[in-house]
């Protein structure tokens, strides 16, 4: 009896079943994955030591603001371009942008140790490129080289987005882990529609109005005390 050799693990099956890239996706954008997220908190951290998110009500507000107007909607486009990028230099261009539009010192740490340890993590497991890049564009670099599914991987990233700053807030507010939930079950369909937004978005469209969230973020370097990185 022949017995098929296995497949190598730093290589990518040719032919990979749907289940199997929502399976991966998951993975990658779980809780789990190594890229440190628990440590930050975007700012949040600062909005809930001033009062600014006391409730849950409040906290799916901010959360909102964050996903539609300011780095939520922009990490999609900034995935989503990484994803199409056919060269280096491109990519290059598309992480330079990333890094100039992170409003604050802790933002631009933030974004590059989470790109660089997710960039470690797939290139180690499924050999795809090791690069320091932002978070976005190490993504969207690994969704390309795995030829997953980009829209499900910006919905995904989005929900993975939210749902660590949920959990940050239970931490913080605190709030209970129902109420949690229900703030990212509530954010469910904007993550969904922000994601089918920017099918088509160029980093011409990248910007930001979040203004609150971009001052907490900036507020937060001299916290203290304080918990989490960002």
């Amino acid at each position: 009896m022949v017995m098929a050799a296995p497949t190598p693990m730093n290589m990518s099956p040719p032919h990979m079943s749907t289940e199997h890239n929502i399976l991966t996706l998951a993975q990658w954008l779980s809780p789990a994955f190594p890229v440190g997220a628990f440590a930050y908190s975007h700012g949040l951290e600062t909005a809930i030591q001033d009062g600014a998110i006391a409730t849950a009500v409040g906290l799916e507000q901010w959360l909102s603001d964050v996903l539609n107007y300011g780095s939520g909607r922009n990490d999609c486009i900034l995935l989503r371009v990484a994803h199409a990028c056919g060269s280096e230099a491109a990519l290059e261009d598309v992480n330079q942008t990333a890094l100039a539009v992170s409003a604050s010192s802790e933002r631009v740490l933030e974004t590059q140790l989470q790109g660089t340890a997710f960039s470690q993590t797939t290139a180690a497991i499924w050999g795809s490129d090791q690069a320091t890049v932002c978070y976005p564009v190490a993504v969207g670099r690994a969704v390309a080289h795995m030829q997953l599914d980009v829209d499900l991987a910006t919905a995904l990233y989005l929900h993975a987005f939210a749902a660590n700053l949920v959990s940050a807030a239970v931490r913080a507010v605190p709030l209970g882990q129902t109420e949690g939930q229900r703030v990212v079950a509530a954010l469910i369909p904007l993550c969904d529609r922000i994601a089918s937004e920017t099918r088509d978005a160029t980093l011409d469209d990248l910007s930001s109005t979040a203004f609150l969230s971009d001052i907490a973020a900036m507020q937060h370097e001299p916290l203290q005390p304080r918990i989490f990185r960002s």
